[in-house]
């Protein structure tokens, strides 16, 4: 079938993402358009500030056909397994032919040359020199490419086009049948906190409705959102279930670091080094997520590394459960939301598809069983999911929300044409 897909997180679908699906639909001619998104914990360590089905939800209104999530365990983790898995996830669906992802430069050839020269060894080994002297994956990346390729560190530096190349590396790995498309970012960087037109960064569409706790329709945080998705970020402020915040996690997440031993902390993904010790004497001197973090930051380990960390904490990850994940892949499409194109592509899928299609969880794992030890590796990856949710709920302002096992009792949401 000719259908594009994108790994996104949406937080929250703004006129951006819109842009970028009209383009991702225009420059690859599909019919249909498949999400593939984050769920209600993101690539860079932090809480969505809407939850997974909401999020899913304006996507579809907005019009993409199907969002289905990136189970947690690809998602919490550094863009070269983050792309890997949203990579291997969209080939197994077996239905799709274009990927579609923006960058801040979508020089392809520029992009391949560099996600080519990583496969190389001496680049490699290169690389992994510079990260040992301290340098954070992004500057060692840049810097590497540049003395190698001549290409402009300023170039590979920024958070989008490291994904890029991780797509392509991703692409070439695994699903070459796929078409990459980068696409230009329009407006806004990655990083900016100020909204000046209708197209705005993410983050500066988060810290205004952090800010005010509620969306006007004069306001230009409205005027970058679709309108039925600002209308919808305020009934959920409303109802007490957003904006979530990483502040809401903060006694939970030092509640759970004072309690683990030293070498269950050695256990959780990217720790080494003596960072345990670290983290265990910081979470006894801190009060709040951010005075941790402070605490723990240095040049070797950057705040987004640090924010995985302790989300993996939360969820219960560990280094040995990491790998049997990479090895493996993602297991399975968890449907989130979809339109009447979503309900075609779903029946495609389901002749296509190398993986299962979950639309009902308990039919994979049921809540008596997630609580016995021995899990099938699909079960397993599943449960990381489901206590994510159980975690994430629990940052709700409405303390009325926050019941667990709400994988189990949300169905994915449909909407007819």
């Amino acid at each position: 079938m000719n259908t594009v897909g994108m790994i996104v997180e949406y937080n929250p679908f703004h006129n951006g993402h819109l842009w970028h699906l009209t383009e991702a639909r225009r420059i690859s001619g599909a019919k249909f358009a498949i999400g593939v998104m984050s769920g209600n914990f993101l690539q860079r360590g932090e809480p969505a500030i809407i939850d997974k089905w909401s999020r899913a939800a304006m996507a579809v209104k907005a019009g993409v056909d199907l969002v289905i999530e990136l189970p947690t365990v690809f998602t919490v983790r550094s863009a070269q397994y983050f792309a890997t898995g949203g990579i291997q996830l969209l080939s197994r669906l077996g239905v799709v032919s274009h990927i579609c992802f923006g960058a801040e430069s979508a020089d392809l050839s520029l992009l391949t040359s560099a996600a080519t020269a990583l496969s190389r060894s001496d680049i490699g080994n290169t690389l992994r020199l510079k990260m040992k002297t301290g340098q954070t994956y992004a500057a060692s990346l840049a810097t590497t490419l540049s003395e190698s390729l001549g290409i402009d560190p300023g170039i590979i530096h920024s958070p989008n086009n490291i994904l890029a190349i991780e797509y392509l590396r991703a692409i070439s790995s695994y699903a070459p049948q796929l078409i990459p498309l980068p696409i230009q970012r329009r407006s806004s960087n990655y990083h900016d906190s100020y909204i000046t037109s209708s197209i705005a960064s993410a983050t500066a569409i988060r810290s205004a409705i952090i800010k005010n706790n509620r969306l006007s329709p004069a306001s230009m945080a409205w005027q970058s959102l679709p309108p039925a998705n600002a209308e919808q970020i305020n009934a959920l402020i409303t109802a007490g279930r957003a904006p979530v915040t990483f502040d809401a996690f903060s006694t939970i997440i030092l509640a759970k670091l004072r309690s683990m031993r030293l070498n269950e902390l050695s256990a959780l993904p990217d720790v080494n080094e003596g960072l345990h010790n670290k983290i265990s004497d910081s979470a006894l001197k801190a009060s709040t997520i951010h005075e941790l973090l402070s605490l723990i930051k240095s040049k070797r380990y950057p705040l987004t590394r640090l924010q995985r960390i302790i989300i993996h904490a939360l969820l219960g990850t560990t280094k040995t459960k990491i790998a049997h994940f990479d090895q493996s892949g993602p297991l399975y499409a968890r449907i989130l939301a979809f339109n009447q194109n979503g309900r075609m592509l779903l029946r495609e899928i389901d002749r296509h598809s190398t993986i299962p299609v979950i639309t009902k969880t308990s039919q994979f794992l049921t809540s008596k069983q997630q609580q016995h030890d021995e899990l099938e590796l699909l079960q397993d990856m599943l449960a990381s999911d489901i206590t994510a949710t159980n975690m994430y709920v629990l940052g709700y302002p409405n303390c009325q929300a926050r019941a667990g096992g709400q994988d189990y009792q949300t169905s994915p949401h449909y909407f007819a044409d």
